[in-house]
């Protein structure tokens, strides 16, 4: 075995979770490599060409206010936007953006490409080898080549294990005909990674020719556009439109009379699947009253005829994929480039995992993306950021950084995948967040950019941009709260309105507090403020419509953070506390958590047992508390 060089951290993977665990450690200081099976796979967008959608909008902003690449590279490429549910409150409004899929891969491997501190390299990762001490110490290739590495972070993907099903048909692959990783399952196996199968799938691409979209419903992207970015300033305009077909009972027909050769229904695939992405064999079955499902027919880049089929993944026959497809109105002479697929593929457990990312038994090692249990490009990038920052800071000997579930999305999602484990693919959706109206998108760089300039991730033109946009916000909320409007200032605005008029003068920030009045109708009742953005007084319109039930949230989020703090040490004995229940001990001393306030949220673990476990830890400091002295 040849030893070709040395890394402080390692990552395996350089999908959207490796992108981002590669960047931050290279830019933390940690000499780092990034191995990829194909360079030509940087960065690819396997399945849906889109970045963002409900809450996962929100991983992407909290993404970018920590330092991360994924919103900065989804703004260089998109083709069309769209926030979501401006319908309803603001904590759901959430960016989503149709990306070229091939610039945003030429995009990211550039930008990889341009990282200090950062080598690329293309090699299957066949091993993860440890010392005595059960820690990693290096990484070995199919090429027989040894890397020491002192971090390891596994950001697999769908390869690992990866088995292709379309019908009775099956193959070992990675997505998109990529080389599948089987020696590394095997090898993760060996060394006590508990391992389990998940599957997912990916619609039929189809030739753009041979749809009519004159039959289906167009769907545009927004005039006004937010980008994801809190540094974009570039103008950005839409640049295609997407659309809406739908199946029918003659499409549901062809799927029940195929359901046999469906290797979901036939049992060649064992893994489990998505349950808030299924497949359309799926759909059928389970809502098998409804007449109709929707499907996006969204392009896939500017450079290219394919059409990507939103909503209608499948893992039948390609014959009975082209009889399924042309039942639909629009698509009746349909041509498939690429038949919809099933992917099965190895994944842990990440109650496994610390919620730091790294394994509590094996020392220097972490897991990111669909490799601990998840879905979703940006579920995946959002863990790669946190494990990225922690196997550098774990090299460099600093203390780890633990995102909380009051404080960000990204941290309810790895307190979810860590605490509770999963039983199918976890997807981020707001209603998993108890705090959603404070943890906003709008307000991911208040929440999340301080962190990510003590962490090292924020430059100085990031922050400086941050501290401007905080002032003037501050600054006009300070305005409107103080200053009087006339009623003959007012009344023109309100009678436009429909408003009730003014009897006499009101603060402008009660004028706001009015559901049909925005920012831009009490600004015409003021001097103009050229600094406020029109994503400033989205900002500000939000803050202070909202200001109460956000008062109430942030009073609620300090309650808790009491029991955050309260951390447990990594050797705790369970075992003896006779006040816990058996399920509790049982469970508290397999997940081990780090604090009261994760050790709460495990099921099984009631407020007895937190009230027993609150004691025993009071016991102990005051007993460490002698000793000291």
């Amino acid at each position: 075995m040849d030893h070709l060089g040395s890394y402080e951290v390692v990552v395996i993977g350089a999908g959207h979770a490796g992108i981002e665990a590669a960047c931050a450690a290279a830019k933390l200081g940690a000499k780092t490599a990034l191995f990829t099976m194909t360079l030509d796979g940087v960065g690819n967008l396997p399945c849906n060409p889109s970045i963002g959608g409900t809450a996962k909008g929100h991983l992407v902003r909290e993404i970018d206010a920590l330092g991360g690449v994924m919103g900065i590279a989804a703004d260089a490429t998109f083709l069309q936007s769209r926030m979501l549910n401006l319908g309803k409150g603001p904590a759901v409004h959430s960016l989503r953006v149709q990306t070229d899929r091939r610039k945003y891969r030429a995009y990211m491997k550039h930008l990889l490409e341009k990282t200090e501190n950062l080598e690329l390299k293309q090699a299957e990762i066949v091993a993860i080898e440890l010392d005595e001490e059960h820690r990693v110490c290096g990484v070995r290739t199919h090429l027989g080549a040894f890397y020491g590495a002192k971090a390891v972070v596994i950001a697999t993907g769908t390869h690992l294990g990866g088995r292709i099903f379309v019908g009775e048909a099956s193959y070992a692959s990675g997505p998109d005909g990529e080389h599948a990783a089987c020696e590394l399952s095997q090898n993760l196996k060996s060394i006590g990674v508990p391992l389990r199968r998940f599957k997912t799938g990916t619609p039929a691409r189809v030739h753009r020719r041979s749809i009519d979209f004159s039959v289906l419903t167009r769907q545009a992207g927004d005039e006004s556009i937010q980008p994801f970015s809190f540094m974009t300033k570039c103008e950005m305009k839409n640049r295609v439109d997407c659309f809406i077909a739908y199946t029918n009972e003659e499409t549901h027909r062809v799927i029940r009379e195929n359901l046999h050769r469906s290797p979901l229904y036939g049992g060649m695939i064992e893994g489990v699947g998505p349950r808030y992405c299924p497949s359309i064999e799926d759909k059928v079955v389970r809502f098998a009253d409804k007449p109709r499902h929707q499907i996006f027919v969204e392009p896939c880049g500017e450079d290219t005829e394919e059409m990507y089929l939103q909503g209608m993944s499948s893992s039948l026959p390609e014959a009975v994929q082209n009889e399924m497809y042309r039942t639909i109105r629009g698509l009746e002479h349909v041509e498939i480039m690429r038949p919809a697929y099933a992917i099965e593929y190895d994944c842990v457990d990440p109650t496994a995992l610390q919620p730091t990312l790294e394994f509590k038994t094996i020392g220097g090692l972490f897991g990111a993306g669909q490799f601990n249990g998840s879905s979703g490009y940006e579920e995946a990038a959002a863990q790669g950021l946190l494990a990225g920052i922690n196997a550098a800071r774990s090299v460099q000997h600093k203390e780890g950084v633990i995102l909380q579930r009051q404080e960000s999305y990204i941290g309810t999602l790895v307190d979810d995948l860590v605490t509770k484990g999963v039983m199918d693919p976890y997807r981020m959706m707001t209603s998993r967040s108890e705090y959603r109206l404070y943890l906003r998108q709008d307000n991911a760089d208040e929440r999340l950019t301080p962190l990510g300039r003590e962490i090292g991730l924020v430059d100085d033109a990031r922050w400086a941009e941050f501290n401007h946009r905080r002032t003037v916000r501050t600054a006009e909320i300070e305005r409107l709260n103080t200053t009087v409007i006339r009623p003959c200032d007012a009344n023109p605005v309100l009678e436009e309105k429909e408003e009730p008029l003014l009897t006499s003068g009101a603060a402008a920030a009660e004028l706001l507090r009015r559901p049909a009045l925005k920012y831009k109708d009490v600004a015409r009742m003021l001097p103009v403020n050229e600094e406020v953005t029109p994503f400033i007084a989205y900002c500000i319109e939000t803050e202070i419509k909202y200001e109460g039930y956000i008062r109430r949230q942030r009073s609620q989020i300090g309650a808790v953070k009491r029991q955050e703090d309260t951390v447990i040490p990594d050797d705790f004995d369970y075992a003896p506390l006779t006040g816990l229940r058996l399920e509790a001990r049982e469970k508290l001393s397999r997940i081990r958590p780090h604090s009261v306030g994760q050790a709460a949220r495990i099921p099984g673990v009631g407020p007895a047992d937190i009230a027993c476990l609150t004691i025993e830890l009071v016991k102990l400091r005051r007993s460490a508390g002698k000793e000291t002295k």
